[in-house]
């Protein structure tokens, strides 16, 4: 019988970090703007003049909405192309709907009011995955709006989402981007980006100041993975007892049966009544 893998503290987490974790990524492009013009050519076969990169590093909406953390956000010298590049290392089977919401609020950062839809910027959402999440054995996916009943007309509303396959990098044409792609997979570099991508990595991971950023950041993600099933415990609880009290079991049992108080079911019967 095999033994579980021991759980690696954070400290470990730190020193094994490769450009695939998250943060390191974010770390190296957002501090490396050379970096990261060259990677974005690389993705996207086309020279770019200069780059700026984003002041924020969340963009928030509005009250009540969710707002955004991006890996890498950024816009070229002009202003008139946007990029948004985000590692993606495990399949949350949400990547579509994220895609769509980044291009949302993108358009909303950029379009201010009084401002033409015209004004809208050209713009690139690539998100760098390890699995394949499309299931078609392909390396790079590219999507654009387009008319189904003629499979030709384009939209032109200027947007593309792509979507690169770590693991099936060797079907790629473009050298460059096997070579990224497989550093990503198995931290080994192969030209002189890559190695040059290495070396900051190694530079990163010797800042003080990131690695204690890197630790906070590693106990917000669990406290909000722990906060999250508490809230999802905590509404499932409460849809039970709704559904017992429609089929008619008393304010005692149901409290006793969700470990819960009286006092708490009531108040949840009476929101019920109030809103029904």
């Amino acid at each position: 019988m095999s033994e579980t893998p021991k759980a690696l503290t954070l400290e470990e987490k730190w020193e094994n970090a490769t450009i695939a974790n998250n943060f390191i990524f974010y770390k190296v492009m957002r501090n490396n703007p050379s970096v990261c013009k060259e990677l974005l050519e690389i993705l996207l076969e086309f020279k770019i003049e200069n780059i700026q990169m984003s002041q924020e590093e969340e963009i928030a909406i509005d009250f009540g909405s969710k707002g955004i953390r991006m890996d890498v956000y950024v816009k070229d010298k002009d202003g008139q192309k946007v990029y948004n590049i985000e590692l993606q290392t495990t399949d949350t089977g949400e990547l579509p709907e994220r895609a769509r919401y980044y291009q949302g609020v993108i358009d909303i950062d950029i379009l201010r009011t009084g401002q033409k839809y015209k004004d809208l910027k050209t713009t690139f959402i690539i998100f760098i995955c390890i699995d394949d999440i499309f299931k078609k054995g392909l390396a790079k996916y590219t999507f654009e709006n387009i008319c189904l009943e003629d499979k030709e007309t384009k939209l032109g509303d200027r947007t593309q989402k792509l979507f690169f396959i770590s693991k099936n990098c060797d079907k790629l044409l473009n050298e460059r981007q096997k070579a990224f792609l497989r550093l990503v997979t198995s931290n080994s570099s192969s030209d002189t980006f890559t190695e040059k991508i290495t070396k900051l990595v190694a530079e990163a991971k010797r800042n003080t100041q990131w690695r204690m950023q890197y630790m906070e950041w590693e106990r917000e993600k669990v406290y909000e993975y722990y906060r999250g099933r508490e809230e999802g415990a905590k509404q499932t609880a409460i849809e039970n007892a709704k559904k017992l009290y429609a089929n008619g079991v008393s304010v005692e049992i149901i409290a006793k049966s969700l470990g819960m108080t009286e006092e708490q079911i009531k108040e949840i019967v009476k929101n019920e009544e109030v809103t029904a």
